[in-house]
């Protein structure tokens, strides 16, 4: 079936860095849309990052653009995250998730993907 696991959460102060992973497997991992999204304690869901299958294209909204970097390892079935300079208000539950393009785009809306991990959950604290 397919899994989704995350890890590389944890605590880090303001202005440093974290990576965080997402282990995939149970799907054809080069054909889908992948994304790392968070939520905050009373706050929507929310996309952070989107790759399209193949890394033809990204996507970022404006609050993490020039911060955070998603990329991905085919080979590995491995779908990273780089946040470089965090701050406060990044502190969420960040998810890793998998869904089908639609007209060969990637979507930043949760509901349009099939498959989640548990989350893994990031402070940023000083």
């Amino acid at each position: 079936q397919v899994q989704l696991v995350e890890s590389g959460g944890g605590s880090v102060q303001p202005g440093g860095s974290l990576r965080l992973s997402c282990a995939a497997s149970g799907y054809t991992y080069s054909s889908y849309c992948m994304g790392w999204f968070r939520q905050a304690p009373g706050k929507q869901r929310e996309a952070v990052a989107v790759i399209w299958p193949g890394g033809s294209s990204t996507y970022y909204p404006n609050s993490v653009k020039g911060r955070f970097t998603i990329s991905q390892d085919n080979a590995k079935n491995t779908l990273y995250l780089q946040m470089n300079s965090p701050q406060p208000e990044d502190t969420a539950m960040y998810y890793c998730a998998a869904g089908t393009p639609s007209w060969g785009a990637c979507s930043s809306r949760a509901n349009q993907y099939n498959y989640w991990g548990q989350g893994t959950q990031v402070t940023v604290s000083s």
